[in-house]
């Protein structure tokens, strides 16, 4: 037969479990040996006991704190105004002018900074369109023309043909209009356009170089080393040589012609009286009235044919005959 579990004990009360040993409080010391006889419990009065823990706590508020979400005390008759749309509105001036007041403050210098950029680009800009303004104006504009660099043309005729440009401010001079007023002067290989303010506009001219009159068709013509005709007449262009060049104006014979006219000095090149050439290496000068002539050859070392040439007929003037065809060698007859 099974034997019944025993009930576990009783919770003991305060009184009779060991206390907890306090911290710094030695443990109560047991008794060994056999048990001591039960003393008769000794009444205590409650005034000796311990006040601390059978006296009640005091409490923390000695009354109801506030509650926050309480009004405040407001005396009897008396209540908050209402504040108005006008308080609201001049509150949020007043918050917007201390914050503009702020930034002005933190961003003056960034604020001056700008300012000079804007100064000085404004006066920049100003004097720009200023002085396009003057410029572009009727007080610049073209009073007189003046051509300069001719000697064979009539620079009075040259500046009647530019007369269209009277009046145009400098800057707006037509270069076109002035391009095509001056083909029509075949004695014109370049020119140049300046502008001296305030109301002149010189014309620079380079005039070709005539070498001679060549018969044509229509007469002699007088032709410049690029074989342009320059004007034309029943006979040959005084003061200029009369060409006698095989194959005409596009051949190489003339093509020669050319570049040994315009390499000899100026004073042998007056002399100059006819020029003949059946190829590009035979070329051949009569100077004077005497019919002196001159055997050139090709147009080969033309420059140091030339300074040889000046110094022989300057040893021995009044030759009939100069061969200069081989520069290192002269030949004088």
């Amino acid at each position: 037969m099974r034997r019944p579990t025993p009930l576990p004990a009783p919770d003991q009360g305060p009184a009779d479990r060991d206390p907890a040993p306090d911290r710094g409080v030695e443990p109560p010391v047991r008794q060994v040996g056999p048990p001591r006889r039960a003393e008769a419990p000794v009444e205590e009065d409650i005034a000796d006991r311990d006040d601390h823990l059978t006296a009640p706590l005091m409490p923390l508020w000695v009354s109801s704190p506030p509650r926050i979400d309480e009004p405040a005390d407001i005396p009897v008759g008396e209540e908050e105004a209402p504040v108005g749309v006008r308080e609201v509105w001049a509150a949020a001036r007043a918050r917007r002018r201390a914050l503009r007041a702020e930034v002005r403050r933190f961003t003056a210098r960034q604020r001056r900074r700008r300012m000079t950029w804007i100064v000085a680009g404004s006066a920049l800009l100003l004097l720009v369109l200023g002085t396009l303004g003057v410029a572009y104006s009727p007080l610049f504009a073209v009073q007189q023309i003046t051509v300069v660099g001719t000697s064979t043309l009539d620079p009075a005729s040259v500046e009647t043909a530019l007369d269209g440009q009277l009046g145009t401010p400098l800057p707006l001079v037509d270069s076109s209009a002035v391009k095509a007023a001056l083909v029509k002067f075949p004695l014109v290989e370049s020119y140049s356009l300046e502008a001296r303010p305030p109301h002149e506009l010189v014309v620079r001219i380079v005039e070709r170089t005539p070498i001679g009159s060549i018969q044509t068709p229509a007469g002699f013509t007088l032709v410049d080393a690029a074989g342009v005709a320059l004007s034309t007449a029943p006979q040959p262009a005084a003061g200029h040589p009369v060409l006698t060049v095989t194959g005409g104006l596009s051949s190489p014979a003339f093509t020669a012609v050319g570049t040994v006219f315009r390499a000899l000095p100026g004073d042998i090149r007056a002399q100059v009286t006819a020029i003949a050439a059946t190829s590009p290496n035979d070329v051949t000068l009569t100077l004077g009235s005497g019919g002196t002539t001159v055997v050139w050859g090709n147009a080969d070392d033309s420059p140091l044919k030339a300074k040889n040439l000046a110094a022989i007929m300057t040893a021995r003037p009044g030759a009939r005959s100069y061969d200069v065809s081989s520069p290192s060698t002269i030949v004088v007859r």
